[in-house]
């Protein structure tokens, strides 16, 4: 059996992910699922991946509200 690793960036980029997103949903009191559907609808799911490695280094409550102001100005209204 094959046993596929990720390598360091995808690792660690996963693990940023799956933390800022919960972080999102609590801001906006939103379930998980919810928030990463909103993401996707309103352009924070790309923004987050393609920017991920500079928001990572950021202070969290910075990154949950680019990711609002992204989503708020293609649309969302939270």
């Amino acid at each position: 059996m094959d046993t596929a690793t990720l390598d360091k960036q995808t690792s660690d980029k996963i693990s940023f992910i799956t933390y800022i997103i919960p972080k999102f949903a609590d801001a906006y009191k939103m379930n998980v699922q919810d928030a990463f559907f909103y993401l996707q609808k309103y352009g924070g799911w790309d923004f987050l991946n393609e920017h991920w490695r500079a928001l990572h280094t950021d202070n969290p409550f910075y990154t949950v509200d680019y990711l609002y102001q992204i989503c708020y100005k293609n649309g969302g209204q939270r």
